[in-house]
């Protein structure tokens, strides 16, 4: 799912590399959710800014199964698949 971070040849690569690297700062964010980190965190608003241009837009379509918020397994889900177009297009 995290790629190869060792070899970065050509802009297919640097796009799948950020890709991966955007998957990587959402499941951060998710798993620190559970824990209820500061907000004055320094990392934890690093990761908000990283990732809610792309989590707000889901949450907005995506509706919460009870008290779970799915849209962080479907964004990383949608950037895998996105990695995977611009790997096989590139």
């Amino acid at each position: 799912m995290f790629g190869n971070f060792g070899a970065v040849h050509d802009i297919g690569d640097v796009i799948g590399l950020l890709l991966n690297l955007l998957a990587i700062a959402i499941f951060i964010r998710a798993i620190l959710s559970w824990v209820a980190p500061d907000p004055t965190n320094p990392l934890v608003q690093i990761l908000d800014q990283i990732t809610e241009p792309i989590l707000g837009p889901l949450r907005q379509v995506i509706p919460r199964i009870g008290m779970i918020d799915i849209s962080p397994l479907v964004a990383i889900i949608l950037l895998s698949f996105l990695g995977q177009l611009v790997a096989q297009s590139i």
